[in-house]
């Protein structure tokens, strides 16, 4: 086992220990997630930096209109899951469960993409192929059995709109990550950060849950 790998387990069991924490603790999930989104934004500030470097109207107008909108979104966020734990326990397994179709989705991507190999996804990151892709989709479909019944009975959903809008969100994960990783290639970096040893930064692990909790969301409601 690589040194790189053990670094990326030894980091995901940390992070799985703070997701049951955050899950219990209210106290934990608040200031949790006040970190995580001021560092998430601060390494997205640097992408931006970086992309628009040139010190012209253009540039500095664009750093201005994308830094402040990525501020508010995230704010959004952030703000969204704590109320929604804080105030609405019902709509808070809701929205746990849009964030673990995104961890699935990147679970799936990175197992099935790894054994299976084949054709590149896109350009825009080498290490994704079609085959990863269709792990992520089905990884995400594997919660459905365990919250089936909580959305049936929260949004009086049928089994195929729960899985149509699953599968969605599993896609805007998917997305999310794909932004990202353009964002880096443009950045000309491989890592948002090198803060959590073997992931790189923050913003390259909440990527897709960044994009999947507010469309998730609104995609319940339509479906309401």
């Amino acid at each position: 086992m690589s040194i790189e790998l053990k670094k990326r387990i030894i980091t995901s069991i940390l992070l799985f220990i703070l997701l049951i924490l955050i899950s219990i603790y209210d106290y934990i999930l608040i200031v949790s997630l006040i970190i995580i989104g001021i560092i998430a934004w601060i390494e997205f500030y640097a992408l931006i930096s970086k992309i628009f470097k040139k010190s012209n109207y253009k540039n500095i107008a664009l750093r201005f209109i994308l830094k402040a909108a990525s501020l508010l979104y995230l704010t959004y966020v952030v703000s969204i899951i704590i109320i929604s734990k804080l105030n609405l326990p019902d709509f808070y397994i809701l929205i746990l469960y849009i964030i673990l179709i995104s961890i699935m989705t990147d679970i799936g991507g990175l197992i099935v993409g790894k054994i299976f190999k084949g054709k590149k996804l896109t350009k825009i990151s080498p290490n994704k192929t079609i085959s990863g892709s269709i792990g992520s989709f089905v990884f995400s479909l594997f919660l459905i059995p365990f919250f089936y019944n909580f959305l049936n009975l929260y949004t009086n959903m049928s089994f195929f709109n729960i899985f149509l809008i699953t599968l969605f969100i599993s896609f805007i994960s998917q997305f999310g990550d794909l932004f990202i990783s353009l964002m880096k290639r443009k950045a000309n970096v491989k890592n948002t950060s090198d803060l959590l040893p073997g992931h790189g930064g923050i913003l390259d692990r909440i990527d897709g849950i960044v994009f999947a909790v507010p469309l998730g969301i609104l995609l319940f409601k339509i479906f309401l």
